[in-house]
């Protein structure tokens, strides 16, 4: 009876492992990305030459506004491809944010790194927390990291891993549980943050090209992300207990001795301190937002939630928040004795990404060069058209709607650049066939989110290959994708069902 479990188990084990094997013999990433921009040159002048071009409705992310535009190939070896080229290389870099939120980010948590405060604050967790918690617990928190936007890659996947290794688990299984948490449930929140915001703007323009009667609001997916949350977790939490640890085995390599044992008189001393910290930082920014008029608040409408400063600068938030409670638990451990050690604590932590930095300067021309050809729009639109001149009923359309946003994910992977440019061919074609605007919402989230787990065109995927490396010299990007491919079929497979069967029960998306 447990035969076929267990050869269906080993098959799995067998085409992950060789995913694994394959991906890890292909060249450092940075040369992968040297050889894709050569490629995006020499495909962009093919398409060019053949007079490739799609004409499509799309919205303005600057002023709301949806019009009709031709979108034809662009040449990279045309005179004014080599001009993009020659001139856009600093451009191309500085604009490319996940460097600016990477650095910020790490200039507080190296500090807590560094003064022992991570390592102290997990251990405490640990002992706190069931053992069979703990995985629901960082899964759960790796989701609801998204309301800070992106600083859950930054700050919750290592602290997962760190987590795991603190009770004698595979640390790469905590690492792919928090990957999967952060990016592959990425547009689901229990409470409402700033891409909802976008997102509602973006699907209400599009609704009034065919009923400008008909608005939603930014609650209008509000009950399917709260049960898509909880769901989620226990999916996530499954596959890494289930599937990912079984695989990974035991880890053979070296466990840092300050991640176990018991909490002493001057770490908890310490703890106390980041605790006092933390409600300091609390305060400011309660004084600094909750007041009518506060200054980070919207100026023109008085939100908080939403589209506001506060939303905005969240990462600022995280940055502020373990930069005080780090120089306060060492303070109180006793691991800062000056301002001296703090401020070395941050230069480590920021000369630690020089080689991510280095990466992220190729992937930035890569992504540039790419968008300037089109040809992902050109893709895109192709397979829109082809979906919505599909005769196979409203049910069906939305299921495969989800699977055309996901394989788009690949190539297209920010959500807001996505439904800039699906929710104007959509959203009216749902409206029309008597679909609730919400429905398609909540379609387009679930197709948005898995593959930015396996997509090396998310701007941190490459930074997970890096953490993976400090448990395991030889991972690369095949160990990160044969970790992450679990995930992503699951998540991408049985949340689509819960959609479904939301959909079919006639259950409301929102308020």
């Amino acid at each position: 009876m447990s035969q076929p479990a267990q050869s269906s188990k080993s098959l799995m084990q067998r085409i992950l492992d060789f995913v694994e094997k394959v991906g890890n013999k292909v060249p450092h990433p940075a040369v992968i990305f040297l050889l894709l921009i050569a490629s995006v040159v020499i495909l962009s002048h093919v398409l060019h030459v053949v007079g490739a071009s799609v004409t499509y409705q799309v919205i303005d992310p600057s002023t709301d506004k949806v019009h009709e535009v031709t979108a034809s190939a662009r040449s990279l070896l045309t005179s004014d491809g080599i001009r993009f080229i020659y001139t856009s290389l600093i451009p191309n870099f500085m604009s490319f944010n996940a460097v600016g939120l990477m650095i910020v980010a790490m200039v507080g948590v190296g500090v807590a790194e560094e003064t022992g405060l991570v390592n102290s604050l997990i251990r405490k967790l640990v002992i706190v927390s069931p053992r069979y918690a703990l995985t629901y617990i960082l899964v759960f928190v790796g989701i609801l990291s998204s309301i800070a936007a992106d600083a859950g890659y930054l700050v919750l996947i290592p602290l997962a891993g760190t987590a795991f290794l603190s009770v004698g688990r595979h640390p790469l299984a905590g690492l792919a549980a928090g990957f999967a948490a952060v990016a592959g449930a990425f547009t689901v929140n229990m409470l409402i943050k700033p891409l909802d915001a976008i997102l509602t703007e973006f699907t209400n323009d599009a609704i009034h090209l065919v009923n400008p009667s008909i608005s939603i609001d930014l609650s209008a997916n509000i009950w399917f992300s709260l049960a898509s949350v909880p769901f989620l977790t226990v999916v996530i939490a499954l596959i890494t207990e289930r599937m990912i640890e079984p695989r990974l085995g035991e880890y053979k390599g070296e466990k840092p001795n300050e991640t176990g044992g018991d909490i002493t008189s001057a770490e908890s001393r310490g703890l106390f301190y980041a605790f006092l910290g933390m409600i300091v930082v609390v305060a400011l920014i309660a004084f600094l937002a909750i007041p009518a008029h506060a200054p980070l608040r919207d100026p023109t409408t008085g939100a908080l939630i939403g589209n506001s400063p506060f939303m905005n600068g969240l990462i600022a938030v995280v940055m502020l928040m373990f930069l005080v409670t780090g120089t306060a638990y060492g303070i109180g451990a006793g691991t800062v004795k000056s301002l001296t050690d703090v401020i070395n604590a941050m230069t480590k932590a920021i000369t630690g990404l020089g080689g991510l930095i280095f990466l992220l300067l190729i992937i930035s021309q890569f992504i540039a060069y790419f968008n300037y050809t089109n040809m992902a729009t050109i893709m895109a639109v192709r397979l829109a058209d082809v979906l919505s001149h599909a005769n196979i009923g409203s049910f069906w359309l939305l299921i495969g709607f989800i699977f055309v946003v996901a394989l788009i994910d690949f190539i297209i992977s920010p959500a807001i650049a996505k439904w800039a440019l699906f929710a104007p061919v959509f959203v009216p074609l749902f409206v029309q066939l008597g679909v609730d605007p919400e429905a398609v919402l909540a379609a387009y989230r679930i197709g948005d989110s898995p593959i930015n787990a396996i997509t090396p065109l998310n701007t941190y995927f490459a930074l997970v290959v890096g953490f993976a490396q400090r448990y395991d010299k030889n991972a690369g990007v095949g160990t990160v994708v044969a970790l992450m491919l679990p995930y992503v079929i699951a998540i991408l497979f049985l949340w689509t069902a819960l959609f479904a069967a939301w959909y079919l029960l006639g259950l409301p998306w929102g308020l």
